[in-house]
């Protein structure tokens, strides 16, 4: 059984019979703000992933994996919200929906771990300016790509 439906029986075995947060399988996640999101077009960019994801929840961090020789999407990302309720409602709601004509596949992650490259990176940082910008507005988005093709004058059709 693909993981798409999996979530979604789990999720409806735990509205049939009652079942409360504490009791649900998303409870063994609740010490993780992270989520897995797979079969993303390549074309969307950083910005496009946050505008869609963004309606569950503040995204605290976001690393859309790239191929490391073109730096072209490789078509899934990960996510961090603020709240790890944030990561329930994504879950249950952005899992097996279409994105782009796209089946999108939307996970909890357990435990992630920033790449090796971003974690060296962050290291070499001056923390003292990264506390600075610490709660100002956009702070989780300072050196993203946010920008595509796609503009609040022309838009895009997401169905």
């Amino acid at each position: 059984m693909n993981v798409v439906k999996e979530i979604e029986r789990l999720n409806q075995q735990e509205l049939d019979q009652g079942i409360g947060y504490e009791g649900s399988w998303h409870y063994i996640y609740r010490d993780s703000a992270w989520i897995y999101v797979g079969s993303l077009s390549y074309e969307l960019s950083e910005g496009d992933v946050l505008c869609v994801f963004s309606q569950f929840g503040e995204i605290e961090d976001i690393n859309l994996v790239r191929d490391k020789e073109t730096g072209k999407s490789m078509g899934f990302a990960f996510i961090k919200y603020e709240d790890h309720r944030s990561t329930v409602l994504a879950v249950d709601n952005f899992n097996g929906s279409t994105l782009l004509e796209r089946t999108l596949r939307v996970d909890h992650v357990h435990k992630y771990k920033l790449p090796k490259e971003i974690r060296d990176k962050e290291d070499a940082q001056d923390f003292e300016e990264e506390e600075k910008l610490r709660g100002q507005p956009g702070h989780a988005y300072k050196g993203k790509d946010l920008e595509n093709k796609y503009d609040i004058h022309q838009g895009v059709d997401t169905s």
